[in-house]
């Protein structure tokens, strides 16, 4: 019998559950571990909550979950509540599947100041992350600024836009959704380093803010290049970039008739947040972008900013005793391999790029180490006790485990929270959470 411990219950760690199964089939035991008492990771506190339909790939990993199999271990954090050595003396195999779910550091002047945020922290405020729900950003000055030329970005940009309304089927908890309903925000720059080539905004997602309400998406013609060079981009670049291109031929008369503004200012680098004690505005340094990479050139201006939001990138959480790349963000491994019994996979391995479903042949690429490790001897040919041997642990610590059978009560508690038209009413709160549980 192999068995198996995966950090993190996310996509990453389900569609590594999901491998191992189909790889060993019956021969396997598989806890899934997680911090919180809920799980799916990115897909319950990071796909933004108007996506619903993106955040429907739970079902899949709920199949697996209720494998016989596979066991959820919701409410333990590894590195606190026992340690990866203490794992590996029950599983044959330990994988990190933790995301990277701290923020990336904005590193300039000013970074500090009030009302500054990493996108971690602030889409974690609006889906209800219980680090986050505390937050408190204020949103009665009338200028945010978002850092950042991803789809990130672009949900951030989105959600403060949006009208109360525009919300309707969508999972945002209602303390931001109060938050926004106050919002006075008439601008909402978006700021990047290079220019519409670069960009790293989908279609789809472009294509949204269109769709909105009350606002309006501006782009400078100035910034857009000769429209024969998009021929050379891959398709779905293109069609982003003809998404600008649309943005930068509306009317003035349509950006009249909307109160707010979502400006894209490309080809500027955050150099500088001003302000006494709370930001209030960014100084720029106007770039250029050569053989791809930006360098400034030496123009500098200001604009205001009463929020900041900056969706520049994430960093795994080290482990203690785990070997980390601190330059890269992520674990330090060889494809997924850490140390013997040690493995990663997902943004904890590769960094924070690729799709949800990236994810998959990530999984299945290191259960397949894990078989080749296993079948060579690499590992120790030692029968390991697996959960039960993780479970005496727990109850000589007294562990307060959530199993996925708790998860379902909780979920049916959010459901029956629900204000009118939404699918759930998030437990922010650990505490209640586990309460809800029974």
């Amino acid at each position: 019998m192999r068995h198996i411990a995966i950090i993190g219950s996310g996509p990453a760690g389900y569609y590594t559950a999901e491998a191992a199964q189909k790889r060993w089939e019956d021969d396997v035991r598989i806890d899934i571990f997680d911090m919180l008492p809920v799980p799916y990771g990115l897909i319950r506190t990071g796909v933004a909550p108007d996506h619903q339909s993106i955040k429907g790939v739970s079902r899949r990993y709920e199949k697996t979950a209720l494998s016989d199999n596979v066991r959820f271990v919701g409410n333990v954090c590894v590195g606190r509540d026992v340690t990866i050595a203490e794992l590996q003396q029950s599983y044959d195999a330990v994988v990190l599947a933790t995301g990277a779910p701290n923020d990336r550091p904005l590193g300039i002047p000013g970074a500090e100041l009030g009302n500054v945020f990493g996108s971690a922290a602030f889409v974690g405020w609006y889906n209800g992350h219980p680090q986050f729900a505390d937050l408190d950003p204020n949103l009665s000055g009338r200028h945010a600024v978002v850092i950042g030329m991803g789809n990130v970005a672009l949900d951030v940009a989105r959600i403060l836009a949006k009208t109360e309304g525009e919300f309707a089927g969508a999972d945002i908890v209602t303390h931001a959704l109060d938050a926004l309903r106050a919002s006075r925000l008439q601008t909402i720059t978006i700021v990047g380093r290079r220019g519409p080539h670069q960009i790293m905004m989908t279609p789809k997602e472009l294509g949204e803010l269109a769709q909105l309400e009350r606002a309006s998406p501006r782009v400078d013609r100035d910034d857009l290049p000769d429209e024969g060079e998009d021929a050379l981009l891959e398709p779905g670049l293109r069609k982003s970039v003809a998404h600008l291109r649309s943005f930068a031929a509306i009317p003035e008369s349509v950006h009249a008739d909307k109160p707010i503004e979502i400006a894209f200012d490309m080809f500027a680098s955050p150099h500088e947040l001003l302000g006494d004690g709370s930001v209030r505005a960014i100084r720029l340094e106007r770039t250029t972008v050569e053989a791809g990479r930006a360098r400034g050139t030496g123009e500098f201006y200001d604009i205001p900013a009463d929020l900041v939001v900056s969706c520049i990138g994430y960093r795994t959480s080290p482990i203690p005793e785990v070997p980390f790349d601190e330059r890269a963000g992520c674990f330090a491994n060889d494809e997924g391999r850490i140390l013997p019994g040690i493995y990663c996979v997902g943004w904890a391995r590769r960094g924070p790029s690729g799709t949800i479903g990236t994810n998959r042949p990530d999984g299945f690429g290191v259960v397949e180490k894990i078989a080749e490790d296993i079948d060579s001897g690499a590992l120790g040919r030692a029968e390991r006790k697996g959960r039960a041997g993780f479970d005496a642990l727990a109850s000589e610590r007294g562990l307060d485990i959530v199993t996925f059978r708790d998860w379902k009560k909780i979920e049916e508690a959010e459901e029956q929270a629900a204000r009118e038209g939404a699918p759930r009413e998030k437990f922010v709160d650990i505490a209640a959470m586990i309460k809800a549980r029974g």
